[in-house]
This record gives structure tokens, sequence and C-alpha cells, in this order.
């Protein structure tokens, strides 16, 4: 919902709102930097629903039983959802472009971003993680309001087939299709239908479902490749280092070398991704490589909080089965223990992909490596609790790996302290949940 707010309030919207984190105290440098954005934020008791309103802007997690909801229908005001509202701003613009796919949306929506903004495009942009690169200035800078005719947003399939198929684009990026929010054939379904609402799709090669998916689709395609599949974009030679990748990318003719600092095959996937959009919106390829290497990739994708005692701390974004497997992946590439604090995002997801991923998790850790877990996050509502993380752990332990389930955070502190080593790597691990960041911040200034 910030992003949105943001680029509201830049459009020169009077912006104000409502959080159960604001009201659980959660956060509160986060709210005060809202505040100092001239956002006015109200307790979630009904008191913000005031006569001057326009709309009821919602996330889909609010539920009917919230105070103001109940005063917002009492006024008559309209009630609109936050992907209902992202749809109708995103197609008013000029130039469209929509990032889409099961993993790498967010960090491939921000070096698209980055690479139109350092280019002098200066978009507008929608994204759910805060770019690194601007942090310092914007702690929050997840969204920007440009002057320039181009529009980039992440689209998110958890809003429904009926929401994604509404996007109007002039390119749209497809990174992959796997199970997530929904099941496969209502997946397909949904991006067959976003794809038919688009002039220019970038294909993942690699990706054999979503090629055939995308079969009859009659407007002009744009692929990449990693994995040696002939694709307009393909990757050649990959070096990996433990906060970067040098690869070689070849166009055609073209032979350009790329330095990324951001570690990991996919993000090598995610940056041809980026690169090809980057050139159907007429940036020469070179340039456009040359801008990617100075992108410092996005909070909590696998970022480095800091190293103490020849401890790496490290917090990372992963909450499905495809995302966690690409950063153990990428871990594993270097030398050094594993300790994982995974908190998952919510019930529902472990009833639905719970299964899945315990696999991610026995499969990519190896027999020293410990992984923690603690419940979801819950903060209130009625959603249905029958599937925990005791069942995630009995899986991963079904399929030969190991697991512990811990009552909260401080008991992960106190066995961490007592078992990690010099070399040794902490993650803390999730989504949904700005605590967690502060969380690994303190597990950091706690060694010794």
């Amino acid at each position: 919902m910030l992003p949105l707010a943001v680029i509201l309030k830049g459009m020169g919207f009077t912006v104000s709102g409502s959080d159960r984190s604001y009201d659980q105290g959660r956060t509160p440098e986060k709210f005060a930097w809202i505040e100092q954005q001239g956002i006015v934020l109200h307790p979630q008791d009904g008191s913000g629903i005031t006569d001057n309103l326009h709309a009821l802007v919602i996330s889909k997690a609010v539920e009917d039983t919230v105070p103001d909801i109940a005063a917002a229908k009492k006024a008559g005001l309209p009630i609109v959802k936050r992907a209902e509202l992202l749809v109708e701003l995103f197609n008013k613009a000029k130039t469209r472009i929509a990032v889409s796919g099961t993993s790498g949306k967010t960090t491939t929506t921000g070096m698209i971003g980055f690479i139109l903004k350092e280019g002098g495009l200066d978009p507008t942009i929608n994204n759910g993680g805060i770019f690194r690169n601007y942090a310092h200035d914007n702690p929050y800078s997840t969204a920007f309001v440009g002057e320039g005719d181009i529009f980039v947003t992440e689209i998110d399939e958890s809003d429904g087939m009926d929401i994604v198929r509404q996007y109007q684009s002039e390119i749209a990026v497809i990174h992959n299709i796997s199970l997530d929010h929904q099941p496969m054939e209502e997946l397909q379904a949904m991006f067959s239908g976003f794809l038919a609402n688009t002039r220019t799709a970038v294909l993942n090669a690699d990706d054999p479902d979503l090629l055939k998916m995308a079969d009859g689709f009659k407007g002009s395609v744009v692929t990449y490749s990693t994995n040696g599949a002939r694709a307009d974009l393909m990757a050649g030679a990959m070096t990996h280092r433990a906060n970067g990748v040098d690869v070689i990318v070849r166009a055609d003719e073209k032979v350009i070398p790329l330095t990324l600092n951001v570690p990991g095959a996919h993000n090598v996937s995610n940056a041809l991704a980026a690169l090809c959009v980057a050139q159907v919106a007429g940036v020469d390829l070179e340039k456009a490589a040359n801008l990617l290497s100075r992108f410092e990739g996005i909070k909590r994708r696998m970022e480095i909080v800091g190293v103490k005692s020849g401890i790496t701390v490290m917090d990372d974004f992963a909450h499905n089965p495809d995302k966690v497997a690409a950063t153990l992946s990428t871990l594993r590439q270097f030398p050094g223990r594993l300790h994982i604090f995974f908190q998952p995002h919510g019930f529902g997801f472990l009833k639905l992909l719970g299964d899945e991923l315990a696999q991610s998790f026995a499969q990519g850790l190896s027999s020293t490596d410990r992984l923690y877990m603690v419940e979801p996050l819950y903060l209130g509502g009625t959603v249905d609790r029958s599937v925990g993380a005791v069942n995630i752990i009995e899986s991963v332990k079904k399929y030969g790996g190991n697991a512990v389930l811990l009552e909260g955070r401080d008991a992960f502190k106190n066995t961490l302290l007592q078992d990690v080593k010099p070399d040794d790597r902490v993650v803390i691990m999730g989504a949904r949940d700005d605590t967690l960041s502060l969380f690994a911040r303190e597990i950091l200034d706690s060694l010794a």
C-alpha cells in the first residue's frame, strides 16, 4: 500500500490512512516517515472516515470486520481495492511496462526502473521493494513519481485473474510460472489473459511451459536465456562473486560484458529481462548494461546487514519454494555454514504450498546447516490456522532435512549464540513483516 500512497501523494492527491501495525506500535520509525511525507495516519477504528474523502482504498488483507470498512459503508463511501486503483493509474500512462511472474519481479522491476531513471527518462515506478541505491536519502524508496511518460510497475499474481487481465501494457515481462498463490491452471489462464493485453512480451526462454502458453500471442516477443536456450539475449560465461556476478551478454553479433552487484544466477536472469525491456523502450543495450552495473539491489534480497567476528548476517525476503531454492542455491556456492531463521508469512500459504516449501529447504541445505522456524506472522483476523510451522518441519524431516521449531525470536537468538562460529552465515528469512529487518540488526549487534 505504501508505494501507491506515495504515488498518489506525488500526483497531488490528499492521502490519509490507517494500519493495524500502526495501532500495535510496530515499526514506529516507518510510520513517522510516512507522516513526514504529509500523509495523515489515523487509528484503525473508523475515525479516519470523514466527509471529505473520495474513496477508501484497501488491500486484500483487510477484512470486512475492520471498523474503517463499516464506517465507509455507513457513509456511502466507495471502497476500492488497491490493485484496482493501481490498474486505473497504470492504464492512464502513455508508456506502460508491467513485470510479472512467480519469482524475480521485484528485483527486475527495480532494475528496469533504475535503468530508465538513471538514463534520464524519469519514469513513475511502483515496486514492492526498497531501492538500495536511493535508501540513504529515502529509507522507504519503493515508488517514484516521474515527469516522463513511462509507468513501470510490478504485477502481483495474488491479486487474481480478474485484476491481472485488466493491465493494458505496452511491454510485459513474464519471468516464470510456478505454483505460488493459485493453482497452476489458474496461473496459466491468468498470464495468458495478461499477455493478450500487451504489445510486446518479454519472456524467459528457459521456461518451456511459459513459451508454450505464449504460443498464440499475436504481438512482438523478445526472449532471454541463462541456460543456453536460443533467445534474443543470452548469458555467456558467469563468474560468481559473493556480492555479484560477472557475465557476458550476447545479442546477435554483439558481445557485452555485464557486471552485477547482486549475486546469483537468478539475478542474471532478472538482469537479462531488464535489458530486454530497456532495449524495447529505446535505451541502447550497452548503455543499459553500464547503468545496470551501478544497481545495488533491492533491500531484503540477500542483503548483507553486516559482518562481526567473522560471522555474516543477512536479511532475505525469500518465502515461497522458488525464492527459497534460489537463495539457498546462491549461498551454497560459497563456503560457510548456514543458520536460517524462517518466519512464514501466513497460515494460508503454508496450507497451499507447505510441502513444496519443505522440499526446497530439505534439498537446499547441507547436513551441517541449521534451519529454525517459528509460527507464521499473525496480526489478527479469521484466517484458518490449521497448518502451521510444525507441519512444515515434519515435512522437511520427511524429505531428509533437519529443522527445529522455536517459540520465538529470543529462543533463536539464544540458540544461535551458543552454536555460531566464525565464517558461518546467519540468514533472517521471511516476508510481509518489517520487523524482520530489525531482528537481523539485533542479531548482528548481539554477536561478540
